[in-house]
C-alpha cells in the first residue's frame, strides 16, 4: 500500500511539473522545449536562449528575441543583448505574421516519444497533446485519479473567512501554483450536491493555474474583458466577468468569465482595491496574467467512451407545466459525438456568429454530409464545446480548428433553443427568421420594497442638486448615456462635462454621475433616446435645475477615474467620448436600491447535480448586513450552460424570498433544497473594462 501512495504521488508530481503547452518539463518561468527535427536558420533564432525564437518580439533597434528571454534580460538592463542601444520593453512589437508562421511551421516530434512516434507543425504539438497523444492522456488521468482530493478535504481548507464572504485573508500566490492548493474562495459549499446516501454526485471540482501573455499591438488598445472584485468589495479576488467579442482576448481564447486574476507581471492583485487592479491591467505593451481557471467538476463514474454515435441531453429548461411566457427559457443542453471514418472526413457543417449574441452557432447542415446523416445537430444550435475546448466565446474559425485537429472522434456540447407553442414542429430546413427562434426577451422590473437593503460596506452615495440661469441658446455641455432599454438597464449617467457647457463651469456635476431628474422631469425610467430628446428640450429654458447622484467609495482616492481622467484637456475628453466611456464596476455598488433594475433567472436541471455557483456575502457581525454575490460559475454546470449568470452579480431573492438579512449558512441550504428548478432574482452590473 505505502508503495501503491509512493507511486501515486510521483505520478501526480510528474503531471504537475509537465508543461501542458510543450510536454516537456521545465519550471513556469521558463521557455518551451521542442525536439527539432531540422536545422533551424540563423534568422529565426533567439540571440540571447540560441534556441528557434518562441512570441518574437522586434526591437525599434532591429533585433529580435524571445519574448520571454527579452523580458527576463530587460528587468535587470536597460539596453539591447546585441547592440547595447537603449532599450524598455513596452518599445518592442510582436514580429510579423511572416515570421511567427514560419516559426510554426518548424517540424518537432512529440516529446513522449517512446509512446507516441508522431512528428508535426511546432503549432499542432498543443493540440495533439491535448486531444491524440495517448501518452499525455495516460499521465493526466493517472495524475487525476490519485491526485484528486476528497470533498470533505478540500472545504476543510476553505476555512471560516471565505463562508462569510471574506476573502481579504487570501495570501499572494506563490511562483509555483499548484492545483491540490486552490486559490481561496474557489470552493463554496454551494457547490456540492448529496444524494440520498449522502455520497457527492460530483467528487471534486477541479481548478488549474494558469499563466497566459497578451500582447497589446498598440499601448492603447484594450484587452477586451471585464472584471469585478477587489478587496474594498465582497468579491475579494478579481474575477473575469465577461469577455469582449473580437477582443484581443477573445481572439487568444485563454481567458475565460469566472477566470481569477491572481497575478499581472508579477504584481499580486490578492489583497488590492479594484480600481488599483484596472490600473494595473491597463499597463502598456505586454501582460503576464496568472490566473486560476475552474475546470469543472470531476465526476464519480466517467462516462463510457465506447458509443460510436450518441446523443445525451443534460439539461433541459422545458417547464413541466408548459408555461414559458414569464420565463426566459435558453433550452436544451445535448451531447452529440460524431464518428468520421477518416480523420481528414469533413462533418458538413456550416458555422456562423451572431451579431446580437457572443459564440458559435449552426448555420446548416450540408445534405449528404456526416452531421446531416447522424440527425442530431441541428440548425440554429449554439456550439458550447468541442472536444471539451470552450466555445462559449469562441469564432467559427476556432471551432473550423479544433474539428481539424480531431482525429475520428468529435465530441460537441450544444444548446438548442427551446421551441415556442407557435413553433410547435418547426422544420429543420433554417427557413424560420432569426427572430422566431429567440427566446422571449428577459422581463426587467424595479426591486421591490422587500427586497431593499444597504450598500455594501464602504460604498454609500450622495444627491447634488445643481440649480442655474443660463442663455437659452447655451448648451448644457453633457454626454450621456445609459436608460431603460441599454444593457442591464443602466440608469442615465454622465459621460463627459465638455468645457464649452455652463455645466462645466459651475463644477459641480462630474462625469460617472447618476441623473435623476431636470426641472421636475423624471429620468430614472426612460431610455437613452427619450432622455436626450428630454434633456435637449429642457436646455432650452433660461432657468434649469438639475438632480443627480453621486456614488462614493472609501477607496475613491485610488479611482483612476477621479485621479487623473476628470483633468483631462478637451481633446482627451472627446477622445473619451469616443471609446464610450463607462463607469467602474465599483461606482454602481453605491447606487440606492430603489434604483436597481431587477431580473429573473431561472434554473433547471435533470439530476441531483450541483448548480454551479459560488456566493459570498450575507450578514456578519463583523461586517454587518453584505449583499450576496455571484463568486464563481463552475463550468458544465446548469448556470454554465444558461449564460445569463455572471460573476458580480448581486442575489436580491431566491423564489421569491429576500435575501436581505440571511446569513450565508442560511442562503447555502436553501439553494441545496431546490432539487430541479430554482428562480434567482438577480441586479447586474457591468463590470470595469480593461
Amino acid at each position: 500500500l505505502a508503495e501503491r501512495k509512493q507511486l501515486g504521488s510521483t505520478a501526480s508530481l510528474l503531471w504537475a511539473r509537465i508543461c501542458k503547452e510543450c510536454g516537456q518539463q521545465h519550471e513556469g518561468q521558463d521557455s518551451h522545449l521542442y525536439e527539432y527535427q531540422d536545422e533551424v536558420d540563423d534568422e529565426l533564432v533567439c540571440h540571447i536562449c540560441l534556441q528557434p525564437l518562441l512570441r518574437p518580439m522586434d526591437t525599434p533597434c532591429g533585433h529580435t528575441y524571445c519574448f520571454h528571454c527579452l523580458s527576463n534580460f530587460l528587468k535587470e538592463q536597460d539596453f539591447c543583448p546585441v547592440d547595447r542601444q537603449r532599450l524598455q520593453l513596452h518599445q518592442c512589437r510582436p514580429s510579423s505574421l511572416l515570421v511567427r508562421n514560419l516559426l510554426d511551421k518548424l517540424i518537432v516530434m512529440c516529446p513522449h516519444h517512446a509512446e507516441c512516434q508522431q512528428q508535426m507543425q511546432r503549432c499542432e504539438l498543443q493540440p495533439h497533446l491535448q486531444n491524440r497523444c495517448p501518452a499525455f492522456r495516460r499521465l493526466r488521468e493517472e495524475a487525476e485519479k490519485r491526485k484528486r482530493p476528497a470533498w470533505n478535504e478540500l472545504k476543510g481548507r476553505k476555512g471560516e473567512g471565505e463562508s462569510s464572504g471574506d476573502a481579504k485573508h487570501s495570501a499572494a500566490p506563490s511562483r509555483n501554483h499548484t492545483r491540490d492548493q486552490p486559490e481561496p474562495g474557489l470552493i463554496n459549499p454551494a457547490y456540492e450536491e448529496i444524494e440520498e446516501d449522502n455520497t457527492p454526485l460530483r467528487s471534486s471540482l477541479v481548478a488549474e493555474a494558469n499563466v497566459v501573455e497578451l500582447f497589446r499591438e498598440e499601448p492603447e488598445e484594450e484587452l477586451g474583458f471585464r472584471i469585478v472584485g477587489g478587496k474594498d468589495t465582497p468579491l475579494g479576488n478579481i474575477v473575469i466577468q465577461e469577455i469582449v467579442r473580437d477582443s484581443l482576448a477573445a481572439r487568444d481564447g485563454r481567458l475565460a468569465p469566472g477566470d481569477h486574476i491572481l497575478e499581472v507581471n508579477d504584481v499580486s492583485l490578492a489583497s488590492v482595491p479594484h480600481a488599483r487592479a484596472v490600473a494595473v491591467l491597463q499597463q502598456p505593451s505586454v501582460l503576464r496574467l496568472t490566473v486560476m481557471q475552474e475546470k469543472g467538476f470531476k465526476s464519480r463514474d466517467p462516462r463510457s467512451d465506447q458509443q460510436p454515435s450518441s446523443s445525451t441531453a443534460s439539461q433541459t429548461s422545458h417547464s413541466p407545466h408548459g408555461n414559458t411566457t414569464s420565463n426566459h427559457n435558453p433550452g436544451t443542453v445535448l451531447q452529440v459525438t460524431l464518428m468520421k471514418s477518416q480523420r481528414n472526413e469533413p462533418l458538413g457543417i456550416k458555422l456562423i456568429r451572431k451579431s446580437e449574441e457572443s459564440g458559435v452557432f449552426i448555420l446548416d447542415l450540408l445534405s449528404g454530409g456526416l452531421a446531416a446523416k447522424d440527425g442530431k445537430l441541428r440548425n440554429n444550435d449554439k456550439v458550447l464545446a468541442i472536444n471539451g475546448q470552450d466555445l462559449r466565446h469562441g469564432t467559427p474559425e476556432s471551432a473550423a480548428q479544433i474539428i481539424q485537429a480531431s482525429e475520428v472522434r468529435v465530441n460537441f456540447v450544444v444548446m438548442r433553443p427551446a421551441e415556442t407553442p407557435e413553433e410547435g414542429g418547426s422544420s429543420r430546413d433554417g427557413q424560420h427568421s432569426r427572430g422566431s427562434r429567440r427566446a422571449p426577451e428577459t422581463q426587467y422590473f424595479r426591486r421591490h420594497s422587500t427586497y431593499m437593503k444597504d450598500p455594501p460596506g464602504g460604498f454609500s452615495s450622495q444627491e447634488k442638486t445643481v440649480s442655474l440661469k443660463k442663455e437659452p441658446r447655451l448648451s448644457l455641455g453633457i454626454t450621456i448615456a445609459g436608460g431603460r432599454d441599454c444593457r442591464s438597464r443602466l440608469p442615465i449617467y454622465v459621460t463627459s462635462v465638455q468645457p464649452v457647457g455652463c455645466l462645466y463651469r459651475d463644477g459641480t456635476i462630474k462625469k460617472g454621475d447618476i441623473l435623476l431628474s431636470i426641472n421636475g422631469v423624471d429620468l430614472t425610467q426612460l431610455t437613452y433616446s427619450e432622455a436626450v430628446s428630454v434633456l435637449k428640450a429642457q436646455a432650452a429654458q433660461s432657468q434649469v435645475v438639475l438632480c443627480v447622484i453621486q456614488t462614493l467609495s472609501e477607496d475613491s482616492e485610488e479611482d483612476p477615474e477621479s485621479a487623473n481622467k476628470d483633468e483631462l484637456d478637451p481633446v482627451d475628453d472627446a477622445r473619451d467620448d469616443i471609446l464610450n466611456w463607462t463607469p467602474l464596476w465599483t461606482r454602481w455598488l453605491g447606487l440606492p436600491s430603489h434604483m436597481h433594475w431587477c431580473r429573473d433567472i431561472v434554473l433547471q436541471k435533470t439530476n441531483n447535480e450541483s448548480w454551479g455557483f459560488s456566493i459570498v456575502g450575507g450578514y456578519e457581525e463583523s461586517h454587518g448586513q453584505q449583499p450576496f454575490f455571484i463568486k464563481t460559475i463552475v463550468p458544465g454546470t446548469p448556470a454554465h450552460f444558461d449564460g445569463r449568470l455572471k460573476c458580480g452579480d448581486e442575489i436580491v431573492a431566491v423564489n421569491g424570498a429576500t435575501t436581505v438579512g440571511m446569513n450565508n449558512s442560511s442562503l447555502i441550504p436553501m439553494l441545496k433544497l431546490q432539487k430541479n428548478k430554482v428562480t434567482l432574482t438577480v441586479v447586474s452590473w457591468p463590470g470595469s473594462l480593461v
